[in-house]
């Protein structure tokens, strides 16, 4: 059955009554083996380090604002056969669940979500490659990884900081801006996170992507993902895919941009979820200054890695 978005948040006020009128304090940041992450993250850290993957668990794995809704709804996509109905059937974070999320005040965590889910599941994470739960590399569980320009994924996180009171307070553009620099945002170092998935990607099961090249060529990406799955689709169906996970689409999508979320948890009035979803936004909000000083920072960050992207310098 396909729910209407008033229905789901309905719902969501019957089975979560403290969602009515709740007021949401922003978490602290606390360090979990040198990585900041949102106090309810490193609170619950057991049971994530702890949790028990199966052979045939998918992981979505991105830094934040980089893509991972955008491969949640592709993904879902393919694994129903492109029935965008079913794909409807309730919000993004239910459907492919959130491994590390545990504001269990709020909506129901990750890991209670995914032990209650048939397999093959699927979940993402915005975990480091450091502290993925060793289980998943035992199993040999396959990853999808979506990689963003720095320069973007800054931009993107900090409008999201200001409109998510799941998040510490961003600041002012600047002060984030050097927060970020520093890797002293939610979930680390943006260089650290992506250079440990790059190198990852020849020792365990992982398609890396670019954000960049599924917006210029999302047939040949979304091929490259149900290849990956193992999945053989009609070409009908790949254009519904295409179609149907294209950001003009999503945004006015509410299983899957957030829009079932009360203003106390995130005010999209402020700042959608679903915001621009563009290549080369940051040009918009970086200064000449900022912009060379980034460059600077950005050139002695990725000296040594070999992980190349476009328009980020």
């Amino acid at each position: 059955m396909v729910l209407s978005s008033f229905r789901i948040l309905e719902m969501e006020l019957d089975y979560h009554p403290e969602l009515r009128g709740i007021t949401v304090n922003r978490p602290p940041l606390k360090l979990l083996q040198d990585v900041p992450f949102p106090a309810w993250v490193a609170d619950n850290w057991e049971t994530v380090t702890n949790f028990q993957a199966k052979p045939d668990d998918l992981l979505i794995a991105t830094f934040p604002k980089s893509g991972s809704t955008w491969m949640q709804e592709i993904v879902d996509l393919i694994c129903r056969n492109g029935d965008v109905g079913m794909c409807k059937r309730a919000p993004v974070y239910y459907r492919v669940p959130i491994l590390e999320f545990f504001m269990n005040n709020i909506l129901p965590t990750g890991t209670d979500l995914l032990a209650k889910m048939a397999s093959p599941r699927v979940m993402k994470t915005h975990l480091p490659i450091q502290l993925v739960p060793k289980s998943f590399w035992e199993q040999d569980c396959k990853t999808i990884f979506i990689a963003r320009n720095a320069k973007d994924s800054l931009v993107s996180y900090f409008h999201f900081h200001n409109s998510c009171h799941l998040l510490p307070e961003p600041g002012t553009w600047q002060e984030f801006s050097q927060k970020f620099m520093d890797g002293q945002v939610s979930w680390g170092s943006w260089y650290d996170h992506v250079k440990g998935w790059w190198e990852a990607k020849d020792k365990h099961r992982i398609l890396f992507l670019f954000y960049e090249d599924i917006k210029e060529y999302p047939r040949r990406e979304i091929l490259k993902v149900a290849k990956f799955m193992e999945k053989v689709l009609e070409e009908d169906v790949i254009e519904k895919i295409v179609q149907s996970s294209s950001f003009n689409i999503m945004k006015d999508n509410p299983m899957a941009n957030y829009g079932t979320l009360p203003a106390s948890v995130m005010n999209q009035n402020i700042s959608r979820f679903m915001r621009k979803g563009e290549v080369g936004d940051w040009k918009n909000h970086f200064t000449v200054s900022q912009n060379e000083d980034f460059d600077e920072h950005y050139a002695r960050q990725m000296v040594h890695s070999s992980v190349k992207f476009r328009n980020v310098l």
